[in-house]
């Protein structure tokens, strides 16, 4: 009986172990992540507009038909990126992923400047290597440190209406991925 009982336990735990290790281990190792999914239609560094999703054809999982979507899959070894959104009637929304997805970083429509979410995306290296005094900015301009030099920038604004998705399509197309100009030596 207790011979039993041990066995049991000990399979229990040993699956409990390569359920979590593949838990783990498969975000890593996918190839049909949002991603690898964007890489044929979203040039690096360039906002791209995303279609409407459909049933079983969606460029990204669980974007929601009510909301106009546009990404950027950025990549800063050339250096920062300055990111423009003007934002919609309703809500807007700006998120930061890793290559991996893991989300670091989002801002909203309420912490907008006059009608927009401008920031720069940066490394912490490169954050660093900015001269003092350009990392004093303007209070509507943000900076934002990316954990890694790939990743995704996903732009989502709703549309609370149908009639009303023009507008939040228009808010997403508008929204601009570019590297940040290098800015000149102090004199």
């Amino acid at each position: 009986m207790t011979r039993g009982l041990l066995w049991l336990i000990g399979g229990i735990v040993l699956g409990g172990i390569a359920h979590l290790g593949m838990i783990l281990l498969l975000p890593r190792i996918a190839q049909d992540d949002a991603y690898g999914r964007l890489v044929p239609v979203a040039p690096v560094n360039t906002m791209t507009t995303l279609a409407a999703p459909t049933a079983g054809h969606e460029m990204m999982p669980f974007l929601d038909p009510a909301i106009a979507s546009a990404v950027c899959r950025y990549d800063l070894s050339k250096g920062p990126l300055q990111l423009s959104v003007k934002v919609s009637q309703a809500y807007t929304s700006v998120s930061f992923y890793t290559r991996l997805g893991v989300a670091y970083y989002t801002v909203n429509d309420r912490a907008a400047g006059r009608g927009a979410i401008d920031l720069s995306l940066m490394t912490e290296q490169q954050r660093a290597d900015m001269p003092e005094e350009e990392d004093v900015t303007a209070a509507d301009r943000l900076i934002v440190e990316s954990p890694s030099a790939t990743g995704l920038i996903l732009i989502k604004a709703l549309a609370p209406e149908p009639g009303l998705m023009d507008m939040a399509r228009e808010s997403v197309a508008s929204a601009q991925c570019k590297p940040l100009p290098p800015t000149a030596p102090p004199s």
